[in-house]
């Protein structure tokens, strides 16, 4: 048996706590089947556990037996408990916010997990939805299960790498500002939080935060941000995630728990668990905000959450390149359907489905948006570029005029009369 096949098959255990890990002569699910038998002999203590009035069951879990450590290259790793630093503390950010609080009072909120109305895991623990039956059994692989399609085929890896080199992406459809040119350690972002229509359950639609390096065809990448993802999740909500790879998806990487690599610290934040309130039309505009930095003195990268709720980190271990520096950093939407780019288009949205709205703010957005590179300092990058793959579908507009702080509207419905 493969390692990876048994590291994956072992999160997928922990996270499915109806699945025994155990051999077994019946075979009523295949998949299921299959994940038994690749992850015998395999116990694991839960400590505690929540149900949440969405539907969700919460374990916890101790901090020591978390997915992570199955990856064969986290099997000697010692946890950091919590950054070296404070990564929001120096004297640019300071009077940033300072003037920002000064002059406004803040008309967004940050939101909550549902979960934690239901309660909350002890100390020494971390919370790990569980998986239900109907997902995993919808699921092509066990092995492919939590992770995101590969975005680019082996036909577009030969072709030269050009500016235009974005067009190849399979099955994807972007709409994001950019920055390239430096060497970055952290990206940070204010994300309004919606419920995009996803139209078929193996479609999703996310808004993120995102650190990128190396060919466009085997890049590897860190992110984090909100998802809708029946195929993950099961259901249709907004649900608060981090997502990883280093090979464009191909063969690593996966959403929050549901492979080896991600190491979570806070027993206060879920991964995939659902976020509310959701902005409306018609009503306030509710935000996460997501800071994704490097610890210098260990090189993990660490995910913060809401100025102050440090979730984990990636283990340097996981990558290549990624794993010192980054090359780009991304704010904005991605939707995955087989139906983009060919009529009939998907229906599922971007954003909150509206198209990019400066005036009256219904659609998606992303405020407050900070890089650091070699300067050490936390501020809005010099160069950036904004695009869209489907401007008909999914369309952006960043606003730098007028403006004390730029800001990047983004979103669409998908097909409409302009999208066949």
């Amino acid at each position: 048996m493969k390692k990876e096949q048994m590291a994956c098959c072992r999160s997928i255990c922990l996270l499915y706590k109806e699945l025994p890990c155990l051999p077994s002569t019946t075979r009523p699910w295949p998949l299921l089947e299959r994940a038994r038998r690749l992850t015998p002999g395999l116990n694991f203590q839960i400590n505690y556990f929540s149900s949440s009035e969405d539907g969700d069951i919460i374990d916890c879990v101790s901090i020591y037996d978390q997915p992570a450590f199955d990856h064969p290259a986290l099997w000697n790793h010692t946890i950091q408990l919590a950054p070296t630093y404070d990564p929001t503390i120096d004297e640019h950010s300071k009077k940033a916010t300072a003037e920002r609080e000064g002059k406004e009072e803040k008309n967004s909120m940050v939101v909550k997990q549902t979960w934690r109305k239901s309660g909350s895991c002890p100390e020494g623990t971390i919370p790990i939805r569980r998986i239900r039956k109907h997902v995993l059994l919808k699921a092509e692989s066990v092995e492919r299960y939590g992770r995101k399609k590969p975005m680019f085929s082996q036909e577009n890896a030969q072709l030269p790498i050009t500016r235009s080199s974005h067009t190849l992406l399979t099955n994807r459809s972007k709409a994001f500002l950019l920055t390239a040119g430096n060497n970055y350690n952290a990206a940070k972002g204010d994300i309004k939080v919606c419920n995009p229509r996803v139209e078929f359950d193996d479609e999703y639609s996310t808004s993120q935060v995102a650190l990128l390096t190396g060919p466009y065809y085997n890049f590897e990448a860190i992110e984090s941000g909100w998802a809708v993802n029946p195929g993950v999740y099961g259901d249709r909500q907004t649900r608060l995630f981090v997502y990883w790879t280093a090979d464009a998806s191909q063969k690593t990487g996966c959403f929050d728990l549901t492979c080896p690599g991600f190491v979570q610290t806070s027993n206060e934040i879920a991964l995939g668990s659902a976020i509310y309130p959701i902005s409306t039309p018609n009503g306030l505009p509710y935000e996460i905000i997501m800071f994704l930095f490097r610890d210098f003195k260990t090189d993990n990268w660490w995910v913060q959450y809401g100025e102050s709720i440090n979730i984990g980190y990636w283990p340097p271990e996981l990558f290549g390149a990624l794993s010192h520096t980054a090359e780009t950093v991304q704010w904005g939407g991605e939707v995955y359907s087989t139906k983009i780019g060919r009529p009939p288009h998907t229906r599922t949205a971007m954003g909150s489905g509206r198209f990019p709205d400066f005036i009256s703010g219904t659609s998606g957005w992303v405020k407050r948006m900070r890089v650091r590179d070699n300067s050490m300092v936390l501020m809005f990058p010099g160069w950036v570029e904004h695009y869209s793959d489907e401007y008909d579908c999914y369309d952006v507009d960043f606003i730098r005029d007028y403006l004390d702080d730029p800001e990047l509207y983004y979103g669409g419905p998908g097909k409409n009369p302009r999208c066949p």
